[in-house]
């Protein structure tokens, strides 16, 4: 697998933020080395290109803490620290402030700087630092004799020494080149996106660098508006605009300079960039490449997919990730890969030519000299297992394209909103339209019932996020031919939760989309409008619900008839905002149209039936037509206890 990344023109995973990676020229990319054997070795010594300091650097205080404790902790082994994540978080960064440090501050006799995503980096990068430093038994013929050279000498000198081992890629490739020293000699920093088990051996301490703090985002912006004198551009939506990006200091980065370059507040900003219709590399252009990083933002945190593609031993993992990609970033419970609609997505488009059978596949057939596909077809077409499943979410989790934790079965799978963002955009629309319908498929499967019950408060709180999120990326693909039933499903789920402000923003989302894309007279508009009703009338705006309600009961009269059951259950609630806003008798008279039209179309004894002629009693009761409510109360009971049994639930009540 070639990975890489800068000067050598390979694609692969990227470490750091927004720092001079795509201009610079390294001196350890080159395969071949300069020094001669004998020469004096001039003090102290440089080996590749330190990235330069970006603008407006952040301490990372929590981060070097950690790093400086690990490294506080060496013994006769040198303690290497990994650091590690996705791309842009700023890695190579802190790796670049620690080279500067040594330098400036320690006053290393030896620094060198390798992009190691290859060996052969690694190889020349040290032989070149083996004839500098004039180590014993440089020959100058032998590239990877004079690179043992150079280990063998780090193991012994007495000079002070850092190695920055930059954007690892393969474990296997820098396994035989850590090095060790002397205690308090030197010390090797590493930088990788992996999570692989094989970078932390031999003593070395993985370091986990995450986006910025909510504080580091805020310092940031500040400082770099400042330094260019456009403090004016902040305005009272910066915050909203750092969370919008996620805290990613690479995103930042391009915020800030094309916003200073096209002199955008960080409002005008911020509504450009939450536009779905935007793209990324539009918004975060390469021209507002500020530190040189060389990439779009989009490719650098997509960088990871070309060895995932190369590695993955199921095929599943670039189909799980578009579905990711639509749901909820913080996470999406762990269920979902069990559901029907995820396994049939993952066998319709699991990728054959990574498994191998389809590897065995490509051998001729000694009969027709054909490959044989045949096995190859079967193969595409069985459902995963989940133990498939699980390898195909390992594999995007060590190449840091999501988070996998499989002990936390509410949000088991996380993705950074950018690179989520960034997977989107790389969908056909037909990706995206069906993937949408999959994921819906998927969360509405995954809906407990009761949804009210309190084991089930979490989960449900959990798929409402990763509907709204889903909602929002998916444009119109979920209202064709009709609405999808998970969005009724989320807005009936916060009205039972009594959540009535979130319900009524869903139900009136609901109806603007349903008003515009299948018009004002279609049955799911009309649904949308009598749930937005019910979300007022919850919140005890009742006057409003009413509107609503006597537009939606004259559609479906009109539409349906005046004995369908939408109807009569519109006329119901309309009759329970009447009784709530005091109008008795307009309640009164709607329920008595509605137990006759159920009596004649349901029968008397109707769970229906029963339940208006109940609702009935309590306006006759509040009205002060005590003897008739007691004489509709007497025949449900009779009824209940007859139909469902005296010690049921309703027959009580």
């Amino acid at each position: 697998m070639r990975v890489g990344k800068g000067g050598t023109g390979i694609i692969g995973p990227v470490t750091g933020s927004a720092l001079g990676k795509g201009s610079r020229v390294n001196h350890e990319t080159h395969h071949h080395y300069h020094g001669v054997a004998g020469a004096q070795a001039v003090w102290p010594v440089t080996v590749g290109t330190v990235p330069p300091p970006v603008s407006a650097p952040q301490p990372r205080s929590a981060v070097r803490a950690k790093v400086d404790a690990a490294r506080a902790r060496g013994g006769p082994v040198v303690l290497t620290q990994v650091l590690s994540g996705g791309g842009g978080v700023g890695k190579t960064q802190l790796a670049a402030a620690y080279a500067h440090h040594a330098q400036q501050e320690e006053h290393a006799d030896l620094t060198v700087w390798i992009t190691a995503t290859e060996e052969q980096q690694i190889i020349t990068a040290y032989a070149h630092a083996a004839a500098l430093v004039q180590a014993p038994g440089v020959g100058g013929s032998d590239p990877e004799a004079d690179a043992q050279a150079f280990l063998a000498w780090l193991a012994t000198t007495q000079r002070r020494w850092l190695i920055v081992l930059d954007d690892i890629a393969d474990p296997a490739a820098v396994g035989r080149w850590w090095p060790s020293g002397r205690p308090g000699a030197g010390w090797t920093l590493a930088t990788t996106r992996l999570e692989d088990a094989a970078l932390t051996g031999g003593g070395r301490t993985r370091v986990r660098v995450d986006t910025y703090t909510p504080q580091e985002a805020d310092a940031y912006l500040r400082e770099r508006f400042a330094h260019d004198d456009a403090a004016h551009l902040l305005d009272d939506h910066a915050g909203e605009l750092i969370k919008a990006l996620g805290f990613l200091p690479l995103a930042l980065s391009h915020a800030t300079a094309h916003m200073i370059n096209q002199h955008l507040t960080t409002s005008e900003y911020l509504v450009q960039f939450t536009d779905i219709r935007t793209r990324l590399d539009h918004i975060l252009p390469v021209a507002a490449d500020a530190e040189r990083y060389g990439r779009t933002v989009a490719a650098t945190l997509l960088l990871g997919l070309d060895a995932v593609r190369a590695t993955d031993p199921t095929g599943l993992a670039e189909p799980a990730l578009h579905l990711i990609s639509l749901l909820d970033p913080t996470g999406h419970p762990a269920i979902l890969w069990d559901t029907e609609p995820a396994l049939q997505h993952l066998t319709e488009h699991r990728s054959p030519r990574q498994t191998p059978t389809a590897a065995r596949d490509r051998s001729p057939s000694t009969s027709t000299g054909k490959p044989r596909l045949r096995r190859r077809l079967r193969r595409g077409s069985r459902k995963p297992d989940s133990a498939e499943i699980h390898d195909a979410l390992r594999t995007l989790h060590r190449y840091a394209l999501i988070t996998h934790n499989p002990t936390d079965p509410l949000r088991a799978v996380r993705i950074h909103a950018l690179t989520a963002r960034a997977v989107r955009e790389a969908l056909t629309e037909t990706q995206h339209k069906h993937t949408a319908k999959t994921a819906a498929d998927g969360l509405l499967a995954c809906w407990p019932d009761p949804d009210t019950h309190p084991d089930h408060h979490e989960l449900t709180t959990t798929l409402r996020t990763n509907t709204d999120t889903l909602h929002h990326h998916t444009g119109e693909h979920l209202w064709h031919p009709d609405a999808h039933p998970l969005l009724f499903r989320a807005g009936r789920s916060l009205l039972n939760a009594g959540l009535h402000a979130p319900a009524t923003t869903h139900w009136q989302h609901l109806h603007t989309t349903s008003e515009r894309v299948l018009g004002p007279n279609h049955r799911d508009t009309l649904t949308t409008r009598a749930n937005l009703a019910a979300s007022h009338w919850q919140a005890g705006r009742t006057e409003e619900a009413i509107e609503l309600e006597e537009q939606v009961l004259t559609a479906r009269d009109r539409v349906l008839g005046p004995n369908h059951r939408d109807t009569l259950t519109t006329r119901t609630n309309l009759a329970a905002s009447y009784q709530q806003a005091g109008r008795t008798e307009e309640a009164i008279e709607l329920l008595e149209q509605v137990l006759t039209a159920r009596e004649r179309v349901l029968g008397p004894n109707h769970r229906d039936t029963l339940t208006t002629r109940t609702n009935l009693a309590a306006s006759y009761q509040q009205a002060g037509r005590t003897e008739e409510a007691i004489e509709l109360l007497e025949q449900v009971l009779t009824a209940s206890e007859r139909v469902l049994g005296p010690n049921h639930p309703d027959t009580l009540t």
